[in-house]
Formats: C-alpha cells, sequence, structure tokens
C-alpha cells in the first residue's frame, strides 16, 4: 500500500465525522479555547465550579438551541443536539454529563412529555439555563425497573394538586445529576394515583415538574436534599438524593402529553394500554441513550490517541543485533492491544452515525411511524451497550499500553477510566439493555412483544416459533450485493472477503436467535415461564450481542462506500477486516462448536488478525488523527518529552 498523503488523516477524519461534520468541526474550535482544556481534579468543589462556568458560557452562544423545536425556542435540530454534546466528552466528561442532564434529559422530559403550557412556560428557560433542573427516575431501590418505582404522585381533587411522597427508604431519588447543588426543579418519575369510587386507583408511572429549592438554594418545605460526595468519577458532577414528604405541586406540573388528570381527578389517555402507554413515555426520551453511546465512544477514541501516540515515541529493548531501542508500537502483542480496538472504535463510530441520523430523521417527522421508532429504542439500547462496554476496555488497555506513565493524572488516562466507568450502568444497565435488542428481534414473529413481562415472552415463543429474515441496515443494496457476489471457500484468503465476513456474521445471529426460540419451546413445557426465561438468559445475551456485531459491520462496510478517497478507503478496509476477524476470534469457540470454521480455518483467522495489524503499522498515526481530536483535548505530558528537558534544566 503507497504511503498516504497528508490529507489521508482528513478524508478519515471526514468519513467518521458524518452528517454533522459541520457542528463537529464548529466544536473543535470551541473546545480548543482554554475554557475547555481538560483538567483533572477529584475536588468536587473546584470540578463543579469550573463546569457550571464552561455551562453558562455555552448557553450564552445558543449550544442548547437544536435540541429544542423552533416553536418552542430552538432549531429543531436534533442531531446536531446530540452531535454537541456527544463532542463534549472529548474535552470534560461531567460537563458532558451536565449538559446532557440539563439539555437533554430534563429538558428533553419537558419537551417530548409535555405540553403546549409547559413548552411556553419552561423550554426557554431551560435554554437559556435560567431554569436548572434534574432528572429524577433512579430510586435506590429502583433503577432498571422503572416500572416499579415507589414515589408516589397522589392528586387531591378538593386542591387541585398532586401530593409527591417517598412512602419507603427504597423509595428516595438516588444518584441524581444536579440533585446535590444547581438543579431548583427535578422531573420526577412517579406512580400517579387517583380515586375513582372511593378507591385509589394507579395509573402507572408517569412525570411531573417538582420544584426541589428556592433561589438562595435552600430545600423546598417537605424537600429533603442531600449530596453524593465523592464517587469513582465526574467530579463535576453534583449528583445528589431527593426525598419527598407530601410535597404539593398544581396538577399542571404533570407533563401531560401521554396522561392527564381534570380538575375533578379523571384520568385520561390517548394510549388505552397502561404498559404500551409506559413504554411509549420512555421512548420518547431515546435520545439520552444515543448521546451516552456516543459519548463514551468519544471517550475511548481519545484514551487510543494518546497511547497510540505514546508507542510511538516510547522505546524498550534493543533488538539482538543493532544497538538501538525499539518502539513499543512496532511489537506485534502490542499492535494487537491497539489496533483492534482502534478498528472497532472506527466501526461503532459508523454505527453510531447511521444512529444519530434515524433518530433525527423519526424525532423531526410530523408523524413518526411507530415501527421504525421501536426499533429505534431497540439500536439505541444495543449501541449504548456496545459503546460503553468498547469504552471500558479501550480506555483500560490504554492505561495499560502506557506503563505507570498511563497511571499519572497528568495523562488523562485514568481520569477517563474513571468518569466513563458508570456508563455502562446510567441509561439502562447494559445487560438489561442487550435483553431489549434480544426482545426487538422476537418481535418478527409479534408486534406486541415490546410490552410482553418476561413470562409472557416465554409463552409467545412457545408458540410462535418460525423462520426469520434477516432484516438489513440502511446499507441493505451495497451489504446484499457484497454477500452475493462471495466465493466462499476453505481458503485462507476467503476470511478477508467482505461477503464471507458478513455472511459468518449473519449465520451466527440467525442460528443464535432461531435456536434461543426453540429452547423457550422446549423448556416451556417442563417448567414455568419465568424459570424457562431465566434458564436462556445467557443465551439471549449472545444472540443480541451477535445481532449487533453484525450491524456495526454492516455500517462499517455502509461507511467505505461512503468514503470518496481510495487511500482511506483502503485503510478503512483493512481495518475493516480486523474488526470483523477480532468479532470472529472472541467468538471462536462457538463457530467450532456449530462447523462454520475448522480448526484449520480458525487458526488462519488468528493469522488474518496478526496480518492485518502488521499492515496498519504504518499508518498508526494516521489512524488516530483521523479520529479528529484537538491537540489540547489529547493532551498528554508524556507525549512531550521535551518538558522533562525543561524540568531537569531549571
Amino acid at each position: 500500500m503507497a504511503p498516504e498523503t497528508t490529507s489521508t488523516a482528513e478524508h478519515l477524519r471526514n468519513a467518521l465525522d458524518g452528517r454533522w461534520r459541520d457542528v463537529r468541526n464548529r466544536m473543535r474550535e470551541t473546545l480548543s479555547e482554554d475554557l475547555f482544556r481538560p483538567h483533572y481534579t477529584p475536588n468536587t468543589v473546584i470540578a463543579r465550579t469550573k463546569v457550571a462556568e464552561q455551562m453558562r458560557i455555552m448557553a450564552a452562544f445558543g449550544a442548547a438551541a437544536d435540541g429544542f423545536r423552533k416553536e418552542h425556542g430552538g432549531t429543531g435540530d436534533v442531531g446536531a443536539a446530540i452531535t454537541m454534546i456527544e463532542m463534549l466528552a472529548m474535552s470534560d466528561l461531567s460537563l458532558m454529563v451536565k449538559a446532557g442532564v440539563q439539555w437533554g434529559l430534563f429538558g428533553g422530559a419537558v419537551e417530548n412529555l409535555g405540553t403546549e403550557r409547559h413548552h411556553e412556560t419552561y423550554v426557554p428557560k431551560i435554554i437559556s439555563l435560567e431554569l436548572r433542573g434534574c432528572f429524577a427516575m433512579t430510586e435506590t431501590g429502583h433503577g432498571s425497573d422503572v416500572q416499579s418505582l415507589e414515589t408516589t404522585a397522589t392528586y387531591d381533587p378538593a386542591t387541585e394538586e398532586f401530593v409527591i411522597d417517598s412512602p419507603t427508604p427504597s423509595a428516595r431519588k438516588d444518584y441524581i445529576g444536579g440533585a446535590a447543588e444547581t438543579a431548583t426543579v427535578a422531573a420526577v418519575f412517579a406512580q400517579l394515583i387517583t380515586t375513582e369510587d372511593g378507591k385509589p386507583v394507579n395509573h402507572g408511572v408517569h412525570c411531573l415538574l417538582v420544584p426541589i429549592r428556592d433561589a438562595d438554594g435552600n430545600d423546598l418545605p417537605g424537600v429533603t436534599t442531600s449530596d453524593c460526595e465523592y464517587k469513582g468519577g465526574l467530579p463535576g458532577v453534583d449528583n445528589g438524593r431527593i426525598v419527598f414528604d407530601h410535597v404539593r405541586v398544581p396538577r399542571v406540573n404533570l407533563l401531560n402529553k401521554y396522561g392527564d388528570v381534570a380538575p375533578d381527578g379523571t384520568y385520561s389517555s390517548p394510549i388505552e394500554n397502561p404498559n404500551r402507554r409506559f413504554f411509549t413515555m420512555l421512548g420518547t426520551l431515546v435520545r439520552g441513550r444515543i448521546t451516552v453511546g456516543g459519548s463514551a465512544g468519544a471517550a475511548g477514541r481519545v484514551a487510543l490517541d494518546i497511547a497510540t501516540r505514546y508507542a510511538l515515541q516510547r522505546k524498550q529493548f534493543t533488538t539482538p543485533d543493532g544497538d538501538s531501542e525499539v518502539l513499543i508500537m512496532d511489537y506485534l502483542v502490542h499492535q494487537r492491544r491497539l489496533f483492534p480496538l482502534i478498528a472497532k472504535s472506527y466501526a461503532l463510530q459508523f454505527a453510531q452515525n447511521e444512529l444519530v441520523s434515524k433518530c433525527h430523521d423519526i424525532q423531526s417527522a410530523d408523524d413518526p411511524d411507530a415501527d421504525e421508532q421501536r426499533e429505534l429504542e431497540a439500536r439505541a439500547a444495543g449501541l449504548k451497550a456496545a459503546n460503553t462496554w468498547h469504552a471500558t476496555r479501550a480506555i483500560q488497555e490504554s492505561r495499560e499500553a502506557c506503563g505507570g506513565a498511563g497511571y499519572m493524572a497528568e495523562n488523562r488516562l485514568i481520569a477517563l477510566r474513571g468518569d466513563t466507568d458508570v456508563f455502562t450502568t446510567f441509561e439502562g444497565d447494559n445487560h438489561v439493555l442487550t435483553q431489549l435488542v434480544a426482545k426487538e428481534l422476537l418481535t418478527a414473529y409479534a408486534d406486541d412483544i415490546k410490552s410482553m413481562s418476561p413470562v409472557e415472552w416465554v409463552r409467545f415463543a412457545a408458540n410462535a416459533v418460525g423462520d426469520r429474515v434477516i432484516k438489513r441496515t440502511a446499507a441493505e443494496t451495497i451489504i446484499q450485493t457484497i454477500v452475493d457476489a462471495r466465493q466462499d471457500s476453505e481458503e485462507e484468503g476467503s476470511l478477508f472477503n467482505r461477503g464471507t465476513q458478513i455472511k459468518m456474521f449473519e449465520d451466527r445471529e440467525e442460528y443464535l436467535l432461531a435456536s434461543v426460540a426453540r429452547r423457550l419451546q422446549a423448556k416451556s413445557k417442563e417448567m414455568s415461564e419465568f424459570d424457562a426465561f431465566n434458564s436462556v438468559q445467557d443465551h439471549v445475551l449472545h444472540a443480541a450481542s451477535a445481532h449487533i456485531d453484525r450491524v456495526v459491520l454492516e455500517a462499517f462496510v455502509a461507511g467505505i462506500d461512503g468514503c470518496p478517497d481510495e487511500q482511506a478507503r483502503e485503510l478503512l478496509g483493512i481495518l475493516c477486516d480486523l474488526y470483523a476477524l477480532s468479532v470472529i476470534e472472541d467468538d471462536k469457540a462457538w463457530y467450532i462448536e456449530h462447523r462454520y470454521l475448522s480448526t484449520e480455518r480458525a487458526k488462519a483467522v488468528t493469522r488474518g488478525i496478526n496480518d492485518r495489524c502488521r499492515a496498519l503499522r504504518p499508518h498508526a498515526q494516521t489512524l488516530v488523527d483521523g479520529f479528529g481530536i484537538p491537540e489540547r483535548l489529547r493532551y498528554a505530558e508524556m507525549l512531550h518529552p521535551e518538558n522533562l528537558s525543561e524540568a531537569l534544566t531549571s
């Protein structure tokens, strides 16, 4: 392969930047200013003060407007809003989380769950930061199981108010970003209770706006807030706890798009089925999940950028026949540590770009299609899990690849590790989200499985197992052409055939999904439905993961097809090979057990990975240049040995 020109990295960056590359370029300029330069400190007072100032600056230049509809005072550019917050992760993940809570979660709840009375009153103030809010969903006793939240909102028709209460210690709102200091209003998710024929009736979880502190920062009557204090990371986020003791709020504080209560206490909803209503409400908040996944991916790329540049400077040991020391990047084991992770970062970013584009189109539509919305939610769940798990692995590997230097705060990696650790948990536990993906895959058999409990899911699978056809991604035509043109063989070189790679991913997904359905069918005849589901959860997760891997590979293929530069496409092709072969290697046992790989061909997978790593070695810096991370945001003291010389002579 010919040496790349100076523009190859720019072509890679443009390909990765996707549809909102202009937004990314503007954010690169903004984040290169001194105010946004990363500065590690575990001191919460210093970190929170800095983030507060950054938020004020962002609000002043209208950074939040893209996330809100034009009629509410914004620009209505959903994709730009998601991209903007994702880019903040390259600077400071505390800032990314604070912006995400204020404008994504809290603002998103008001915009998507409220009606005109809320939009007019609150949205302009949320955009300008005049009103600071928090998103009070998680409780001490319930996180993933949102339907079982214990906080209550009981309607009192005599005063036309809701009474917000934390009836048990486990009903305390917990880990809430902004609750410790800054938020004055909370979007509280609670069980909505009215009275019918003299008896309380629970209508399920709804969201209400509840003032929690006054302008001077004092808790309002009936509200008790506390600070979570030091955490494993994110020192600039004031996570806190909230307890409500019969706090009264006006009836109109109910965000009533999907459920309303009349002055006399009569409940009404445009969605009669309570399960469907609940999932519809949560589905409108999918943007937060997409943002978390994208931001984790951005943090992972920063870590890999730093580790790669360090490996291109750091030398260890000499060759037997030479006096010069060897760059650690010249060792195959080091290439093996970093290049597959770089390849996966590219793959996931192409998939993330497709997801953001899909979200933008659906949420910008006047009448979004329900099936497309459901597919979006499943895709967001799967990629959030994939991105955050990948970030955790990539950042840890980057830290280890830099030795003792990687453990120094001045080199950023430990802050990235600490700050992203919780990303695998918030906005949905990754294992729970992966099960949601499997659930959506089974909608090929039934439209209403989205609202099923695990027990109902088993009952359904036992009666409706059938053949399923792979539903391709947006790159359907490209993928089908590649698959049709493949020439399968036992030859080692065929592992580099894109059609063969795609078919191997498809075959695994198909087999795992069909076999889990068959197992559910068989087990439902010999044990309880809950036990049947519980006994195949590992299989369910495997099937969903195989689906996510296939979707990511197809997005990578589409990304290569859309790149206009030949040299950049060639590099992307090698990266795509490395991604595909690494996934196959990680699940090599399954492929061998099910005879999709012979033992000899399995060895060829390993040789293929080594071959692709060696092919990428001359282009290591170009690959991370393609991430497009501004110099100031990837600054690490260990990358500047000249500073050490100055320190020694001063």
